[in-house]
């Protein structure tokens, strides 16, 4: 048993694309797909179908995307960036400021993710989540 514990534990420290990798690699070890099987009803088929598609995993982490700086408003988006990741320099501040579609945080719950975008542009950035 405390192997399977330990085995968890490292599985848990995968990153998403580890692990899909993972599942790719174990179907094709195992002859088997990861697919859930869709049980369709007599009569209700389409409604199943549109339901298991609408049940999609929902996005709970997001990149924080800096698309662009206006020149006047570079100052200001610095100082905001600087807020939102913290133990970040004045030197790589304006390097993100200055590079556009650069992200300036990635992996971020969805409310940081949020409240970063919503303090880069208050302070004048046009600033994307993906």
């Amino acid at each position: 048993m405390a192997n399977i514990e330990q085995l968890v534990e490292e599985l848990s420290k995968l990153t998403v694309l580890e692990a899909a990798a993972l599942v790719k690699a174990l179907e094709t070890k195992w002859g088997v797909t990861a697919a859930a099987p869709v049980a369709v009803a007599a009569g209700g088929g389409a409604p199943a179908a549109a339901a298991a598609v609408e049940a999609a995993p929902v996005k709970d982490t997001f990149d924080v995307v800096l698309v662009s700086v206006p020149a006047d408003k570079k100052i200001a988006v610095i100082k905001a960036i600087r807020e939102v990741k913290a133990g970040l320099g004045l030197a790589e501040a304006k390097a993100l400021a200055e590079t556009p579609n650069k992200n300036v945080l990635e992996g971020a719950p969805k409310a940081d993710a949020e409240a970063a975008k919503k303090k880069l542009e208050d302070a004048g950035g046009k600033v994307e989540l993906k």
